[in-house]
């Protein structure tokens, strides 16, 4: 399969039976409202950096085929696209891909003082993991994980935790764009160093696609 990282939570997946995946394309990404041939978007959640409504709704005219996958947090955002609700739990298969929905339903705690939001954990053809805002144990193997690397909910322990927990083949740091450059390849050189063995972390460089 190919991935490619528009910056933050966004990942371009393009599975080996070449279905098209997009996740997550919010405020703080960017390049991929030209995409074309999108079979599929999926939204964690509702927040800002991971959904730029105004953005998906010209991306969708593009990709008048497509459909969205979302958490009930995410529909008045979306009123008027091609969209299907989901909750933790669910098993979909749209456009020729299997769409297992993962975690807890609850993004992880920011402060307890503010507004709790839904959260969406996604597994494509029981390969891709994307957590969204939320490190959920998954009991089922994973051979790609899209791992957060840094958040205003998480410190990096936690991060590298998940990782070792979820022990994939290849792990892909996300949700970085919140951190500073040098705090950027520190958290992902963490990562790296403490990754459990038979993982590699492997870091996209933005908008290329790369084989994994």
């Amino acid at each position: 399969m190919r991935l490619t990282h528009y910056g933050h939570a966004c990942v371009l997946v393009e599975t080996d039976a070449a279905k098209r995946v997009l996740i997550d394309p919010g405020t703080y990404s960017h390049d991929f409202e030209n995409l074309r041939d999108i079979d599929l978007i999926l939204v964690t959640h509702a927040h800002p950096d991971h959904l730029d409504a105004e953005r998906l709704r010209a991306l969708v005219e593009h990709n008048p085929h497509t459909t969205i996958v979302h958490g009930p947090g995410a529909t008045e955002a979306l009123t008027g696209l091609p969209g299907t609700v989901a909750t933790p739990g669910d098993k979909l298969t749209i456009g020729g891909v299997e769409v297992t929905v993962t975690g807890g339903g609850e993004h992880a705690c920011i402060h307890p003082d503010l507004p709790s939001s839904d959260n969406n954990g996604y597994l494509l053809d029981g390969t891709v993991l994307h957590p969204g805002d939320a490190l959920d144990p998954l009991h089922a193997p994973v051979d790609v994980l899209l791992v957060p690397a840094g958040g205003p909910w998480m410190k990096i322990q936690e991060g590298i935790d998940y990782l070792r927990a979820v022990a994939p083949r290849v792990a892909i740091p996300v949700h970085q764009a919140g951190l500073a450059p040098a705090h950027q390849q520190m958290h992902h050189q963490l990562l790296t160093k403490l990754a459990p063995a038979g993982t590699e972390v492997v870091v996209l460089e933005h908008g290329t696609a790369q084989t994994v």
